[in-house]
């Protein structure tokens, strides 16, 4: 009977051994299904992450744009004053500077000492 017993043993033996092994597949199999969901998961969270950034960005690049464009044009309407100015007294101006460039009056600053003829 000892063969017998020892026999059945062993046959429990093998299948408990047989059935380590497919849990263990199971196991394998199951984590690297999580494995591979997670993975889909993290690239959907950081596509749509990207997504809202690209949107974001775009948003507060349009701002600048808008505001690059106000002040381009500020600056035009500056320059046309400025030439407008320009135009008016131009003449004006063109003309004191040549009577003070040709009407010369030289005279010695104060700082320095005019020696004294004697």
């Amino acid at each position: 009977m000892s063969a017998q017993n020892s026999k059945g043993i062993q046959t429990l033996l093998d299948a408990e051994r047989e059935a380590q092994k497919i849990v263990q597949k199971d196991r394998t199999k199951r984590v690297k299904d999580a494995r591979n969901e997670a993975q889909k998961e993290i690239e959907e969270y950081r596509n749509q992450k990207d997504d809202e950034f690209k949107k974001f960005e775009k948003e507060q690049t349009g701002g600048n744009k808008k505001a690059e464009e106000e002040a381009k044009e500020d600056a035009e309407e500056k320059l046309k004053e400025i030439k407008n100015a320009g135009s008016k007294t131009g003449d004006q101006v063109v003309e004191e500077l040549l009577r003070v460039v040709t009407d010369v009056k030289p005279e010695v600053p104060d700082r320095i000492a005019v020696p004294q003829e004697a």
